[in-house]
């Protein structure tokens, strides 16, 4: 039987927070503790520039901390300065894939530096467009006591290069046959049809968190690889 979890991103002081309020209290009802992916010093403007500043935002991670929610930090900027998808290329731009170790490292300890000021301590990254590479995972191995990755396509956790990867697969909830599966949310842009079917399908299945994953020494399997080529393949 897959285990499901949920992932929101783009949570931060710029969002639509009657949309993320809703949330909350869809996943209240159902008693599901999803990954929120916190943006650290947001300057997105398509965020920024279409939501007013929240002064409650911290205060609101905080209450979803102690219902249990993983969180996670989502990059640092959320600014797109490169075309590059890095070792995971669901999409040709990135925050971070391309640019030097020197450069990510600083992104990196900045966004890590700002949550832990406001309480937050994350043990989760995944940045913006799911787009990173290896100078990506060393900066954040090197700055960071983070050692848990929410993305890449796969079958289960699994660990390579000192992190544990929870595999990513889908931006809508539907049955998949995988072991441990992610569907990714951006609540901000959900419109009622989607809280809809989310509802739905809520009722049918249950879902796990973070908590209750197994993190063992597993490595890649060729199964996993054999995913990874045709999800890439078909893009």
């Amino acid at each position: 039987m897959s285990k499901y979890l949920l992932r929101l991103d783009d949570a931060s002081e710029y969002m639509d927070v009657a949309k993320w309020e809703r949330m909350e209290l869809l996943l209240e009802r159902y008693d599901v503790k999803p990954i929120a992916g916190i943006i650290p010093s947001n300057h997105d403007k398509s965020l920024v520039e279409n939501y007013s500043f929240d002064s409650k935002f911290w205060g609101r991670v905080d209450r979803w901390m102690a219902k249990g929610w993983a969180v996670a930090q989502h990059g640092y900027e959320h600014c797109y300065v490169t075309q590059s998808g890095g070792i995971n290329p669901v999409n040709n731009r990135s925050e971070f894939a391309g640019l030097t170790y020197e450069e990510q490292a600083e992104k990196v300890a900045n966004g890590y530096a700002i949550l832990a000021a406001h309480g937050v301590v994350p043990q989760i990254f995944f940045a913006p467009s799911h787009t990173f590479d290896d100078n990506t995972l060393k900066a954040i191995y090197d700055k960071t006591p983070i050692r848990v990755i929410s993305d890449t396509i796969a079958n289960d956790v699994y660990y390579q290069k000192g992190f544990w990867f929870i595999p990513q697969q889908s931006g809508r909830v539907r049955k998949l046959p995988f072991a441990t599966v992610t569907f990714c949310y951006h609540p901000n842009t959900m419109n009622d049809q989607a809280f809809e079917e989310l509802e739905s399908f809520l009722k049918q299945c249950k879902f796990t968190n973070v908590d209750e994953l197994e993190f063992r020494m597993k490595k890649r399997s060729l199964l996993d690889n054999i995913l990874r080529w045709l999800y890439f393949t078909r893009r």
